[in-house]
């Protein structure tokens, strides 16, 4: 897909209401620092459209980007920050519940994990519960450019091993440093589209 047009639409704090939006959305979901915004920007053609951040935990809105005007990123907020009070972490988790159960536009949860490590409780928490809100999550295993291509497969094993799903369940790897995994996420993201 060509991006001519991309827009910081709807930002969405804890006590906003959800836009009724009418066109697709595809949500991403992943660890405060997985490199989510990197992915994003590389994914809309942009430098620095979506925050970045060296302070990880950055992100505490849901924020809606529309593309072309014919379908929405949904950059959920990071979890498993550290410094970041237990209660407002609660209140998150609350705010992203409440967009799985809600936007009846969502068609895809992309869910970002870390190439070079296994996946933390937070990341298997934050799987099934994409899960038992009734999404089947793509997963995108980020910063692919920070291992050696000799380890891919030995890590997006461990991914795998690490979330406990089996080959039916879609892993990407992707670097926002050489695009690698680009095309593919847009391809899964026109094929849904194309459904809707």
């Amino acid at each position: 897909m060509i991006i001519k047009t991309v827009e910081l639409e709807t930002v969405c704090g804890i006590t906003s209401k959800l836009p009724d939006n009418t066109k697709p959305e595809f949500a991403f979901a992943g660890k405060s620092n997985v490199g989510k915004s990197s992915l994003i920007n590389a994914l809309m053609n942009r430098k620095a459209y979506a925050r970045t951040s060296s302070q990880p935990g950055k992100t505490q809105t849901i924020n809606f980007y529309n593309i072309n005007d014919a379908l929405y990123y949904v950059d959920l907020p990071g979890y498993g920050y550290a410094k970041v009070a237990q209660e407002v972490k609660a209140k998150w988790g609350k705010m992203i519940e409440n967009y799985l159960h809600q936007s009846p536009m969502l068609k895809r949860v992309f869910l970002l994990i870390d190439i070079r490590h296994d996946p933390s409780v937070n990341d298997k928490t934050m799987y099934d519960w994409i899960v038992y809100n009734g999404y089947q999550p793509v997963i995108i295993a980020t910063k692919l450019d920070k291992i050696n291509r000799s380890q891919v497969q030995k890590h997006m094993k461990m991914v795998r091993q690490g979330l406990g799903i089996g080959q039916a369940v879609t892993v990407i790897p992707f670097s926002a440093e050489t695009k690698q995994g680009r095309d593919e996420i847009w391809a899964l993201i026109e094929e849904m589209m194309g459904e809707s």
